[in-house]
């Protein structure tokens, strides 16, 4: 069987708005941990739209164009690079309310069909293996830009892995990375230092799991056959919050649900519902099924769900309909997890983060180098 997934690195401008939403949110929760958010975000060129809404006890310590330049940076725009943050002309239409959030974040407030999926094993966080290995290439080439031998170079990239499985495991056949760069480098210097670091980062994955059976001189390399990638980030592309679902969620091999995950307080349902079905998804392959999902509908008003449905392969735990009431999952995910980090991708990767964990803890080497205290990239 052929499986392919994809990934866009921290500068693509999808993932952009993704992080600015996020850090908004993240900025609120700060304030007040009742707070309630819903901000959507989009870019082009120099300049940024925020809308929606949120509300907080208190009024936010720093204004909504602090935030969009901090996440810029944060991303690896600036110094240099072809975007600068400092310069983005921002628009906000957000709605800043100072008052009681908890009219809209205490309670589901929309309706909603959250799905989570879980399968494998702890060496592909129980992910798809292909969506785990586009994790993981990412991951490597976002280090790797930011303090290894491709430093100052992206943000922006793209990634795309094609494997082929079967009962023995999975060959790699091909990798393709398109990778923006700076104009001082040379093309074929860029080409052999992202070569590096995508091969280094696949024989590490096939060190600690031998199911990875191709050998890297085996596998076909693509970088940036389209040449030169320089006006990267949203002076090469338009972006907009929610439009890297499939890659959010689980690749394009599992169905997700009907909402966005980034730009939402923890507490909406679509959001906190989605991670409380990856739970039980995981926890069902933790105790025995080979694999699992979960689906779950809301309504408006109501702390139970309407629906649970479970499509399992093999037999593992089941959660009480007690697990996914709003009430319930609000006391168990607390409101802090949220960063703007987080919405680079990592919601379903992150084996720190508790919906991701199960029944139990992790010790996975891709996490090492998040910050246990805040469950973002230590400095």
């Amino acid at each position: 069987m052929i499986r392919i997934s994809e990934m866009v690195l921290p500068g693509h401008p999808d993932k952009f708005c993704d992080q600015v939403a996020d850090a908004v949110i993240a900025a609120c929760v700060a304030v007040d941990a009742d707070a309630y958010g819903q901000v959507e975000v989009s870019t082009w060129s120099d300049h940024v739209w925020l809308s929606g809404g949120i509300c907080t006890r208190r009024p936010l310590p720093q204004t909504l164009e602090s935030l969009v330049v901090k996440a810029g940076l944060a991303a690896g725009y600036g110094a240099g690079n072809w975007i600068d943050p400092n310069r983005y002309r921002v628009t906000s239409t957000v709605c800043q309310q100072v008052g009681d959030p908890t009219r809209w974040s205490a309670r589901v407030n929309d309706q909603s069909i959250v799905l989570g999926w879980a399968g494998y094993d702890p060496h592909t966080h129980y992910l798809p293996p292909e969506h785990f290995l586009a994790h993981a290439l990412r991951e490597a080439l976002t280090d790797s830009c930011r303090d290894g031998v491709l430093k100052g170079q992206g943000p922006d990239g793209k990634l795309m892995v094609r494997l082929r499985e079967d009962s023995a495991g999975w060959t790699l056949e091909q990798v393709l990375v398109t990778l923006q760069q700076h104009e001082d480098l040379a093309f074929l210097e860029l080409c052999e230092r992202a070569a590096t670091t995508v091969a280094d980062a696949y024989r590490e994955t096939r060190e600690r799991d031998p199911r990875w059976r191709a050998s890297w001189a085996d596998v076909d390399l693509l970088i940036n056959p389209n040449g030169p990638l320089v006006n990267g980030g949203s002076d090469g592309d338009n972006g907009q919050t929610g439009r890297k679902l499939v890659m959010d969620f689980y690749g394009p091999r599992v169905p997700i649900g009907g909402g966005a995950l980034s730009g939402k307080h923890l507490s909406h349902i679509d959001r906190i519902g989605a991670y409380a079905a990856r739970d039980a998804a995981v926890r069902a392959v933790q105790s025995g099924a080979k694999e699992c999902l979960v689906r779950v509908a809301y309504a408006p008003n109501r702390e139970m769900p309407l629906d649970i449905d479970y499509a399992m392969e093999g037999r593992g735990e089941r959660q009480s309909p007690a697990f996914f009431a709003h009430p319930e999952m609000v006391d168990r995910y607390p409101a802090s997890l949220i960063t703007a980090d987080r919405a680079r991708g990592l919601h379903f990767f992150d084996r720190r983060l508790p919906w991701n964990q199960g029944c139990g803890g992790h010790s996975d080497p891709f996490s090492a180098h998040i910050d246990p205290r805040t469950l973002s990239p230590a400095p």
